[in-house]
């Protein structure tokens, strides 16, 4: 066997995971691969940990930026809220333009950093219950295996549609080298199974080293929920119910809260704690963050970055669908528009657009070029929103729904929702979402699951297909879905390109 494990090893150690906290050099300690074999890897705890580590760090693979964008902004893009000022980033100009096609690298790297994290997370499911050591850590790790394959196959199945399942270990001999589709309905009885499993698994509530939580389990199982509600699967009612059900566990075990200030949300200080409920994570000349050349005015010499690459900000007709008063559009809170100069911090130039504070490192950006904030996957707003969604959808516009809710209202210095019908609250809170969730990667999975855009001139919500984005391209059916990657369709003739492509 020893001829597939190189195949396996590269999976395993393509990189050292870096979780922040306590015991952070841990995860810097590089194993020894020079003698990886089946016969003597996973055999000791430490095995467990190693391949677990692994998991976590294709998270990071489809962040960061540059002169030809990064992977994150195509699910920004393809919500018609997003700008660029790179032409090269044709990644970035088809999406928003809607002419995308299968060659697209950014899908491209959805899939096969997904799949990675997948094919450790099925080595570790498979390998550590047969390893010596303490049952509770043996428990947790699989945990956090299981919450992570969850992550990663909910992440694919919204972007592909029907994908490839694959959920126990593969090797260069196995008949599942090159699996077949199966429904979207499939990928969501893994996803719920494996978060069934992780939350049963010993995690603790919160985890500020930045390791999956109970808490990240049951916030992630409520998104989960309301997704299957929803568009494609159309489950309804019941699924209304297990969402808010879920979330509300979550809000009930008063283990978050939501930060005082909008600064807090882009503070290195406070990841993994308070409102952030699960990150990828980084460290500053370490494992520095690397997207604050991407949100930031191209070449206006406002940051100490040498690069400024205009990659991504936000369309103005956007921003200006905040309320009157709200604080979240204010300068400086999820947007910006003006900055002092590097040349002379006491003079602000306009910078002609509305770029995005809420991922702004200001250390990094005004002094170090090196960022430690971490990127935010799951934090207590969503939670809050879900359940006020998933709540009123089950069993009306309760007063449970309605503080959930007005709790982000108030931080954005807005009035409270009251008196409204079913229908009217429905709308509200889908509001909320797209203006609070703003880019971070929340909003074109909303799209797609309610079937619903949002009309910035209106301020309405109208159907998905037909839709017109505030600069002029018309949404179709077939963006409902992103095309498989021309690669993966020519290596494996049992995947089916999603129609449009």
């Amino acid at each position: 066997m020893k001829h597939t494990i190189k195949y396996f090893t590269q999976l395993l150690v393509s990189g050292t995971l870096l979780l922040c906290g306590v015991s952070c050099s841990d995860f810097l300690e590089e194993p020894d691969r020079s003698n990886f074999t089946m016969e003597n890897y996973f055999t000791k705890p430490e095995h467990a940990e190693s391949v677990v580590n692994s998991i976590y760090e294709n998270l990071r693979n489809v962040l960061g930026g540059g002169f030809n964008g990064a992977p994150w902004m195509m699910l920004e893009f393809a919500t018609g809220l997003a700008n660029t000022e790179l032409g090269q980033a044709q990644n970035s100009i088809f999406v928003r333009n809607l002419v995308n096609n299968s060659d697209n690298g950014y899908g491209a790297t959805y899939w096969t950093s997904h799949y990675r994290g997948i094919a450790n997370a099925n080595l570790a499911i498979a390998k550590i219950p047969g390893i010596s050591m303490n049952e509770a850590a043996k428990k947790r790790y699989l945990g956090e295996a299981r919450f992570l394959r969850a992550l990663y196959y909910y992440d694919l199945v919204r972007i592909f549609g029907n994908i490839s399942l694959i959920t126990e270990p593969v090797d260069l001999k196995s008949p599942d080298l090159y699996p077949a589709q199966v429904s979207q309905e499939e990928v969501y009885k893994v996803i719920v199974a494996d978060l069934i499993e992780a939350e049963a698994s010993g995690l603790p509530y919160t985890d500020a080293t930045g390791r999956v939580s109970l808490g990240a389990v049951k916030s992630l199982l409520s998104s989960v929920y309301l997704t299957m509600a929803g568009f494609p699967l159309q489950k309804g009612a019941e699924y209304y119910k297990r969402a808010a059900d879920k979330a509300k566990e979550v809000i009930d075990s008063n283990r978050y809260s939501l930060f005082p200030s909008y600064d807090d949300l882009r503070n290195p200080a406070k990841k993994n704690i308070g409102e952030n409920i699960f990150m990828a994570q980084y460290v500053a000349f370490v494992l520095p963050s690397n997207w604050q050349t991407s949100i930031i005015p191209y070449n206006q010499g406002i940051s100490a970055y040498t690069d400024e690459t205009g990659a991504i900000f936000a369309n103005k007709e956007f921003v200006e669908s905040y309320e009157k008063g709200d604080k979240r559009a204010a300068e400086k809170q999820f947007y910006y528009s003006s900055f002092s100069l590097r040349s002379d911090r006491n003079k602000t130039r306009d910078l002609g657009g509305y770029y995005l504070y809420k991922h702004f490192d200001t250390e990094a950006q005004l002094s170090t070029t090196s960022s430690g904030l971490n990127w935010t996957i799951m934090r207590y707003a969503e939670v809050l929103l879900t359940y006020a969604e998933a709540e009123n959808e089950a069993n009306g516009p309760s007063a449970a729904a309605y503080e959930a809710v007005n709790l982000i209202r108030r931080r954005a210095q807005l009035p409270d929702l009251a008196g409204l019908t079913k229908d009217q609250l429905r709308e509200a809170v889908w509001k909320e979402r797209w203006h609070e969730l703003s880019f971070e990667n929340k909003t074109w999975y909303d799209m797609t699951r309610l079937r619903k855009a949002f009309n910035v001139s209106t301020k309405k919500f109208e159907n998905f297909a037909g839709h017109k984005f505030s600069y002029g391209p018309v949404l179709k059916e077939r963006e409902l879905l992103f095309p498989i990657p021309t690669a993966e369709i020519r290596n494996n003739s049992k995947l089916k390109q999603n129609t449009g492509y």
